[in-house]
Parts: structure tokens; C-alpha cells; sequence
């Protein structure tokens, strides 16, 4: 396996660490996965860092660290606290299945590799991601290492209705595994 991440990684500008994670390589759950696409929120209003709460604090007061939080009462989703300075933190959208494809298939209940883990609630079932590795570092349960990465494009994020003009989805071109 390649090098580790490092929490330095992490420390950055929130929009300069998320096109960076496209190609990294997550290790969980008996699965590792390559990361294609992402989606970077600070303190804009479509973020859960725009106020202030309980839930939120981690994007405040942190940076290396992995943020699961709950979402419409059925899906995980996997995110990564960014930037020292800052407000920040990366949704993983979509990953393309490396190993441990037998354990995501039944996790999820499909045969389709292409649809494992296009989405960030989907990625979390098939690796097994929940709020048990909320605030952990990154590193402590979920590794992180380098890896490599085609043509990375951007476009709007998904799912929003407020700053839908910034274009911080960060997601790489061609990927068949990307969530649309």
C-alpha cells in the first residue's frame, strides 16, 4: 500500500484539499476504496459549518479528523475536517471499489461495482461507515494513503438549494464510479 495522509494534509484551505483527495485511497471495513468523487463545504450557506452547533463544532475545531453525520433518518455520510484556519470539511461522494468487493456487495445487497459506492450514503453502507468513527482522527480507524488521479473536473455540489453556484464538487473525469 502506498504512503499515509498526514494530518498536515488536511491543514489547508478547504478548496485546496478536496480536488487533492480525488485519487487517495480509503481503507476500512475489511475494503479499500479509491476516492473519485468529492464535494468541499466551509462556511457557506449550504454547509452544516454556516452556524455554529453541536454537530457542526468538529468543522470548527478540527482538521485530520472524520465527520459521519446522519441524513434523512437512513444514510451515513463520510466527510474529512479541513483547514486549520477556517471552517471546513470534504464530503466523500463516490469511490471506486479496489478490494473487499464480496463484503460491499453484500453489505449492499447488489452485484453492480459501478453503483457500490457512487454516493455518499451507498460508500458508507457498502464499507461499513457509521457514526462510531465520528471525530476519530484520520488514520486512528480509517487510513487514508496516496494514490493517483486522472483528469479532475468540477461542477456544482449535489443535493443543495443554497450556493448552488459554487462550483465545488471536485470529481474525476471519465470515472464510470462517480455518482452522476
Amino acid at each position: 500500500m502506498q504512503k499515509t495522509v498526514s494530518k498536515s494534509f488536511f491543514s489547508r484551505p478547504t478548496l485546496e484539499v478536496a480536488p487533492e483527495l480525488i485519487g487517495k485511497i480509503i481503507e476500512y471495513g475489511g475494503c479499500t476504496g479509491r476516492i473519485v468523487e468529492v464535494e468541499a463545504y466551509t462556511d457557506d450557506p449550504a454547509s452544516h459549518g454556516y452556524r455554529r452547533t453541536e454537530r457542526s463544532a468538529i468543522m470548527h475545531d478540527t482538521y485530520g479528523h472524520i465527520y459521519v453525520y446522519f441524513i434523512y433518518g437512513m444514510y451515513h455520510c463520510l466527510n474529512f475536517t479541513t483547514d486549520k484556519d477556517q471552517v471546513g470539511a470534504i464530503l466523500v461522494r463516490a469511490v471506486e471499489p479496489l478490494s473487499g468487493l464480496q463484503l460491499m456487495k453484500k453489505r449492499r445487497g447488489i452485484d453492480s461495482e459501478t453503483k457500490l459506492c457512487n454516493g455518499p450514503g451507498k460508500l458508507c453502507q457498502a464499507f461499513d461507515i457509521n457514526i462510531n468513527v465520528n471525530h476519530s482522527r484520520v488514520g486512528e480507524y480509517l487510513r487514508l494513503y496516496h494514490g493517483r488521479a486522472e483528469e479532475i473536473l468540477s461542477s456544482p455540489r449535489i443535493g443543495i438549494t443554497k450556493a448552488t453556484d459554487l462550483h465545488w464538487r471536485f470529481f474525476e473525469k471519465d470515472s464510470p464510479f462517480v455518482s452522476r
